[in-house]
């Protein structure tokens, strides 16, 4: 089938496109600002420029290709830059989801017989103050207090994904995606460790951190991905879905995985610019109600993850591409 992805120059669109890809399906890569490396795609993946922002472009490009499903995957995904530019963040994450909503709707008028599956990936960022020990492992059910603009625009995104569902029969899923991480990742604090990692190994500088006590539930990006492909075959539109890894780590214990992946321990040092404001004590999440509508399960665990990014980054860096 035909299948539209936005926002798929980024880690996770480019793993979805390489999956969907792979199975057959033919695939409508957009993407407007690549913040991946993209030689390092599979190159029969072609993207083509979309600004989410633009409404008629986005309409244009649903009503060529009649998507039976959209990923909709574009946003202004760092919680640290929503912190500076809120403003762009609530743009690209809400106004950007009314448009390709509202896209379906235009060609819909033209055509009554569209019916596509629109996945909509939301964000365990929506929880916020409430992730905390007694309230883990979540549920879809935990209400939503977000603690930074981010996590806000990714309510608005969630929201309108079940509004147009409830007034217009869009067959809307909800995917609130936790910690996901893998190659070709950047700026979270997997990828940031491997990076530094690299560095330390081959210039003798320290590994920069943040906040170690904090815990996070880190999905592999491959899961993660099967989880959506599997979200738009037998996810129960309207619903929302909670995806996430099984175990939550400290990010002491995924920064001593690095040290054993190395094969020695490495000098470390604090970075002031990596404390947040706010910082949610644990990320960790209930996934039973994905696991009885699909048939998912994530299947690749996080020392298996570290090692396989910790080796694209060696290669990164003998390119350099520091």
């Amino acid at each position: 089938m035909t299948v539209l992805i936005t926002g798929a120059g980024g880690m996770m669109g480019s793993h979805l496109a390489e999956l969907l890809m792979s199975a057959g399906d033919d695939v409508v890569a957009t993407s407007l600002h690549p913040t991946i490396d993209l030689s390092t795609v599979d190159p029969s993946v072609r993207f083509r420029e979309l600004d989410v922002l633009d409404r008629d472009a986005v309409t244009g490009s649903i009503a060529a290709h009649r998507p039976s499903v959209i990923h909709h995957l574009a946003a202004q995904s760092l919680p640290t830059v929503s912190w500076t530019d809120p403003w762009t963040t609530m743009r690209v994450n809400s106004e950007g989801t009314i448009n390709v909503f509202e896209a379906v709707l235009d060609v819909r008028r033209l055509d009554p017989e569209y019916d596509p599956t629109v996945v909509v990936a939301c964000s365990s960022a929506e929880y916020g103050a409430s992730l905390t020990p007694a309230n883990v492992p979540v549920t879809e059910e935990t209400p939503l207090l977000p603690l930074h603009p981010y996590g806000v625009s990714k309510v608005s995104q969630d929201l309108l994904a079940y509004q147009y569902h409830a007034n217009h029969g869009i067959r809307a899923v909800r995917a609130r995606i936790f910690n996901c991480t893998g190659t070709r990742k950047r700026n979270d604090v997997v990828s940031d460790f491997g990076r530094a990692v690299v560095r330390a190994l081959h210039e003798g500088t320290p590994v920069r951190h943040g906040n170690l006590e904090t815990q996070r539930a880190i999905i592999d990006v491959r899961d993660m991905v099967r989880a959506l492909r599997d979200l738009s075959l037998t996810g129960h539109p309207g619903e929302v879905y909670n995806i996430c890894a099984d175990r939550a780590y400290r990010i002491s214990e995924v920064l001593e995985m690095y040290f054993r992946a190395a094969g020695r321990r490495l000098p470390t040092e604090v970075d002031p610019l990596l404390l947040r404001p706010s910082d949610e004590a644990i990320i960790f999440r209930d996934t039973s109600k994905i696991r009885s509508h699909t048939a998912w399960r994530p299947e690749i665990g996080l020392e298996t993850t570290i090692a396989d990014v910790l080796a694209f980054e060696q290669v990164q860096y003998a390119r350099g591409a520091r």
